[in-house]
């Protein structure tokens, strides 16, 4: 019996793979027009781009154009072909790479990270006359994280000692560093899910009842 489906082709109803087009999009015209300006402005006013910047808005101008690199993907069950472009995979200003690194990245603490316990969120905002040093001081911005975590860290210890008779109590962390804020300026700031509360270890002495321990510290 003859069949209207074309040879290697698939299903008529099989979902239709369409190419993602930055080159079409607001964004990537606006960079692409003005990016080599503004720099250009930039250098002769004096003014430094980080090169991580300029950095990342170079690379964004190149995700998913097939000119800068492509795969060729085959379907081994209906022969057919696409061609699927590079990505930047950065972080900060693709829109369509950040949003893919932020589900994954959340599908992997939900996963395999973080423990089924309350979590809070912690966002930690600094003065103008740091930001700009912070961009630049990897070192610094280490040193900032250590002493921020370790303040709330202590904080939750020493609740949780008010409750509990609790020795050798840890915490646990994981913190994301944005270095823009929500205008693209330049704003390095902390963001930490930490549990809300602590862990222990064993030690000899009698437990207090459950309805203690499930109360928040």
């Amino acid at each position: 019996m003859a069949s209207d489906t074309p040879v290697g082709h698939g299903p008529p109803d099989a979902p239709e793979y369409q190419r993602r087009a930055p080159e079409t999009t607001v964004l990537y015209r606006v960079l692409q027009h003005y990016l080599e300006t503004s720099l250009a402005s930039a250098r002769d006013q004096g003014r430094v781009v980080p090169r991580f910047v300029e950095r990342e808005l170079r690379t964004f101008l190149a995700c998913g154009i097939l000119a800068h690199g492509f795969l060729r993907a085959r379907c081994q069950e209906c022969g057919r072909e696409r061609l699927v472009a590079f990505s930047c995979k950065t972080r900060a200003f693709c829109p369509s790479c950040g949003a893919r690194r932020m589900a994954d990245t959340a599908a992997h603490l939900v996963g395999r990270v973080l423990p089924e316990a309350p979590i809070r969120q912690y966002v930690l905002s600094l003065p103008f006359a740091l930001r700009y040093r912070l961009a630049f001081d990897q070192e610094l911005c280490s040193e900032v994280l250590r002493i921020f975590i370790q303040t709330v860290f202590s904080s939750l210890k020493r609740r949780a000692r008010r409750k509990l008779p609790i020795r050798n109590a840890s915490c646990g962390a994981v913190t994301f560093l944005q270095r823009a804020g929500g205008s693209i300026n330049l704003n390095p700031h902390f963001r930490s899910l930490i549990l809300d509360g602590v862990y222990v270890s064993w030690v000899p002495y009698e437990a207090p009842p459950a309805s203690a321990l499930s109360q928040p510290y």
